[in-house]
């Protein structure tokens, strides 16, 4: 690790450690638009990563905004522990099983696809997550690394997580999974594959028991108050968002229901959904508009919005209090709907 990034993590960890009024005093006035108040912690790691000058991965070459994702992922991750992480492959895709401390031989299982815009992320930037989400909730969670645009454009990553699923439906046994308490789920751009898998479980009546939808995109050419709102500023921006069109989904129509679930018909016998939100993130309206969705189409839902957080705080579950709480209540929430 580069002396710079390690003082960067070590300053962080530190600021994210201080008490709540202190850290008001070095976060500046409290910010509140649309009615939700920034997490005092949250505003604080913010201002700290403008005053480094930390480069988006929008603004970057492909590789090094690659690389930037993986590190920034790793200052908030913290130290996760773990009964076991075993890598494997799943429909010939590279994987990671994560195994809590004192699972049984057979137990629940979710299939977790990472966030990164469909052109970055991988299973290094949601390592502290999964380790996290499988310690906290009891759960083994196996992580998934679906193909990326651009070398991989659209459908490879649908393609890629529906293969995945089913995978492990017919190889469930070998994964100490109980077929009767398999779950799918992931974060951003990983929420919207978790989202079609889910609808193609229920066409080809592959058990399912929860989808877990992190801040999901939900919707190819969105045009919310959200996205409006929440464009530059508060760590996922309008670039971002743009480049990931451009590199994964170039052409591809907006109503493409592979893309956009938001414009899929709906099978019955979808599984139930817990869905989370952040209230200063672009993506926060359309993942709250496809929960009405799968509402209105008989579905069980839990919608939970994080008011005071912003996108990415998923993967802040080392740092802080906020998001490790947010983390720690999605986390209670998959034990109860695979217990």
């Amino acid at each position: 690790m580069h002396v710079r990034t390690r003082l960067e993590r070590g300053a962080l960890r530190s600021a994210m450690a201080l008490p709540e009024p202190v850290q008001r005093r070095l976060a500046g006035r409290p910010v509140t638009i649309d009615g939700n108040t920034l997490a005092t912690d949250v505003q604080l790691m913010l201002r700290m990563q403008r005053l480094a000058r930390l480069p988006g991965a929008e603004t970057l070459p492909l590789a090094e905004g690659r690389e930037t994702v993986r590190l920034t992922a790793a200052h908030t991750a913290g130290d996760q522990p773990i009964g076991e992480v075993r890598s494997l492959r799943v429909a010939d895709l590279p994987a990671r099983l994560y195994v809590p401390s004192g699972a049984p031989a057979t137990g629940p299982l979710l299939v977790f696809f990472h966030g990164g815009g469909f052109f970055c992320g991988d299973l290094d930037s949601h390592d502290g997550s999964c380790r996290f989400l499988a310690e906290q909730a009891g759960v083994r969670v196996l992580s998934v690394d679906y193909r990326l645009g651009p070398e991989h454009p659209f459908p490879a990553g649908h393609d890629d997580a529906v293969a995945a699923y089913a995978w492990t439906v017919e190889h469930a046994a070998e994964l100490g999974a109980d077929p009767d308490r398999l779950g799918v789920g992931g974060d951003s751009a990983g929420g919207n594959l978790s989202a079609v898998v889910a609808i193609e479980a229920a066409r080809q009546g592959w058990p399912l028991a929860v989808q877990l939808l992190v801040y999901p995109a939900t919707q190819s050419g969105r045009e919310t108050r959200s996205a409006e709102l929440f464009s530059e500023g508060f760590y996922l921006t309008q670039a971002f968002m743009d480049q990931a069109d451009r590199l994964y989904s170039p052409g591809v129509p907006a109503d493409e229901p592979r893309l956009s679930p938001m414009r899929a018909e709906l099978p019955a016998g979808l599984a139930p959904a817990l869905v989370y939100t952040a209230g200063f993130d672009p993506l926060r309206d359309e993942g709250e508009a496809y929960a009405d969705r799968l509402r209105a189409a008989g579905v069980s839902v839990e919608l939970t919005r994080f008011a005071d957080q912003i996108h990415g705080f998923f993967n802040i579950v080392g740092v802080g209090r906020t998001s490790v709480a947010a983390n720690r209540r999605i986390a209670e929430d998959l034990k109860s709907a695979l217990a």
